[in-house]
């Protein structure tokens, strides 16, 4: 079968790209390696088990599913109004797991595949793809993209290299931080008060060291084993190792900080820096850890101003490929510099299964429409979708940039005062209404007519 456009990987964000390019009737050839029977093996990762589509690899669960007080439950309601394959068997080989969405992984893969491979639009083929197509196509190859297909996105992107170990800080939301012990500040009073300090004592500062020695981490995988720390990023366990004062002329160096409760400097200090363009996100600076996330949580409740901290994300180190795209994709998920190419899924930077599956769902959308000769505008930034692709195509500048899943910090601040238990409804309330409206646009109003001034018109007048 000729293909309209080519989808490189099977995994969610490229079968969903698939099947909404299927659905709206163009011509699909997917490509997924595994299963390829290459002689070299190259046709499989390591961390895959099977060459179904859309595999579950870490997990049986797509999170939560509550659509009323959670953005992942939000973004899971928006894809079933949109016709996600992706959500359809999850739904259909849903298992008890109270409000979250687990799934039976070998029944809900063995759903997508099927459904892939019977469509009548797509031709799904086994194969290991090497090199950047030259006609339309989406890049959905995930975090373990194949050596060869890595070297050649990195060549268009001009990356130095895509696969390293991805250092991801804490990032907490502002409004659960401690403002009568934090407070704003630059050191020196330089650049204006740009970060938010946490001030430790002595005590405090040892208790916390001994903390992040004594912590359980998570440990390398086999074939994260020869992967390189991105930008030498140190896990902050790893500097605490080298001394008891390493952090201290380090990422928690307290000089040039006068604490305003007592105007001097702490015996140490964590800062955090803003996160996106709304402010409402903040990262813990040189925090980037593989400690186990349920110490993470206790530990870094420890410093004082962030007893009560609510994380959007925390912090973690692990294998991954993404590309710059705040730098490199423009809004559509098209690569600037060859604007014939998508990327979608992990590989542009999002984090987690149904995130990938979401901006595969968009990419196939807008190629769609771009087929079609019309331009689908992005979902509102109100949305889940919208906010989603906003981090990844410019809610952050290339240097911050990291992989990040859906959260309410990402999307537009609400306005005004409210409760903070009213306002994750407020959230999913406008949520609502701003996807309505762009599935729904006003019709634009008529051009006036002109008038009639001949002869036969005077008649009927």
């Amino acid at each position: 079968m000729t293909h309209d456009i080519h989808v490189v990987g099977g995994g969610l964000a490229g079968s969903e790209a698939a099947w909404q390019l299927a659905e709206a009737g163009w011509r699909v050839r997917l490509s997924e390696m595994r299963g390829a029977g290459l002689a070299d093996g190259g046709d499989t990762t390591a961390a895959h088990r099977t060459d179904a589509l859309a595999e579950l690899v870490c997990s049986n669960s797509f999170r939560s599913d509550d659509a009323e007080a959670n953005a992942v439950g939000l973004l899971h309601q928006e894809m079933r109004t949109l016709g996600s394959l992706i959500l359809r068997e999850a739904d259909r080989h849903r298992v008890p797991a109270g409000s979250a969405l687990a799934v039976d992984r070998d029944g809900y893969t063995a759903g997508v595949t099927e459904a892939i491979a019977g469509h009548s639009n797509i031709s799904l083929v086994r194969e290991r793809v090497d090199a950047l197509p030259d006609g339309p196509a989406i890049i959905a190859t995930g975090p373990l993209t194949a050596p060869s297909l890595a070297t050649a996105i990195g060549a268009a992107t001009g990356a130095e290299a895509l696969a390293f170990f991805d250092a991801l800080a804490p990032i907490v939301h502002r409004e659960s931080i401690d403002f009568d012990t934090a407070w704003f500040a630059a050191r020196w009073d330089k650049g204006g008060k740009d970060y938010i300090n946490c001030p430790l004592t002595k005590d405090q500062y040892l208790a916390f060291h001994a903390g992040l020695i004594d912590g359980e981490k998570t440990p390398f995988k086999e074939w994260e084993a020869d992967t390189p720390y991105f930008d030498g990023c140190m896990p902050i366990e790893v500097m605490a190792e080298r001394g008891v004062d390493t952090l201290r002329y380090g990422p928690m160096k307290p000089v040039g900080l006068d604490d305003p409760r007592t105007g001097r400097w702490p015996y140490a200090v964590v800062q955090l820096r803003q996160d996106n363009a709304q402010g409402t996100l903040w990262n813990i600076v040189g925090f980037q850890t593989k400690l186990r996330h349920a110490d993470q949580v206790r530990l870094f409740r420890t410093i004082p101003g962030l007893q009560d901290a609510e994380f959007a994300r925390l912090g973690g180190l692990h294998r991954n490929t993404f590309i710059r795209s705040p730098d490199l994709l423009d809004a559509q998920l098209r690569l600037k510099s060859r604007p014939r190419l998508r990327f979608a899924g992990q590989i542009t930077g999002c984090e987690g299964y149904i995130e990938s599956a979401a901006i595969g769902m968009l990419a196939g959308r807008f190629a769609a429409a771009e087929l079609a000769g019309t331009v689908l505008p992005p979902p509102p930034p109100e949305t889940a979708l919208g906010a989603l692709l906003g981090h990844i195509t410019g809610g952050a500048t290339a240097e911050t940039y990291q992989p990040m899943n859906v959260n309410f910090g990402l999307f537009p601040p609400i306005a005004g005062k409210t409760k903070k238990a009213d306002r994750k409804r407020m959230y999913t309330d406008r949520g609502r209404a701003a996807l309505a409206a762009w599935l729904n646009p006003p019709a634009p109003p008529a051009e006036p007519q002109p008038e009639d001034s001949s002869p036969a018109a005077a008649l009927f007048a």
